[in-house]
């Protein structure tokens, strides 16, 4: 199940899951995206957890295969149901703003509304997530289990069956919150 993602005019990515083949690329590439290794372990710590979802892991490689982007959905609980946390997402430095870490939010959530699920919310900046239709997660009722700017805080609705949840969010153990 791979797809090739043009992100707004932008180049056409290959989007695909990401399978265990992959796991010290991925790391290479949230290492390379982030100040220090948090997000990287994170990533590492939720693969062990029950949170992790198979399928719901996307990687976005370039024309030579390498990967270069790559975006994670996992369970977590809003108000207690079930939810999808968007986190992290990284790029290479070398193909950061040529559309391949959107290719991976799209695919993943592509995936998320495929498989019938409900609400995503992502903590992140406000400038980038709405294109993907997120919007400030306060207008559902959803809040954080910490302080937070309201803008940051963020929601997409899917297609699933069921209400929204609203609530507190409720991240996997390894978000450490």
């Amino acid at each position: 199940m791979s797809a090739a993602v043009a992100h707004r005019g932008e180049r056409r990515w290959l989007t695909r899951p990401e399978t265990a083949a992959d796991a010290a690329a991925v790391r290479r590439v949230v290492l390379s995206a982030f100040p220090t290794a948090a997000e990287a372990d994170l990533v590492d710590a939720l693969r062990e957890d029950a949170a992790w979802l198979p399928g719901l892991s996307f990687v976005a490689a370039a024309p030579d295969g390498e990967i270069a982007g790559y975006a994670l959905l996992t369970r977590c609980r809003v108000g207690g149901a079930a939810a999808l946390a968007l986190a992290p997402v990284a790029v290479l430095p070398a193909y950061q703003r040529q559309g391949a870490g959107g290719a991976a939010v799209e695919a993943a959530l592509a995936a998320a509304a495929g498989r019938g699920e409900r609400l995503v919310v992502v903590l992140g900046h406000p400038e980038y997530y709405p294109r993907f239709g997120f919007e400030r997660a306060s207008r559902h009722g959803v809040t954080a289990p910490f302080e937070v700017p309201d803008e940051a805080l963020m929601a997409l609705v899917l297609d699933g069956p069921g209400p929204v949840p609203s609530g507190a969010i409720e991240y996997p153990a390894p978000f450490g919150v």
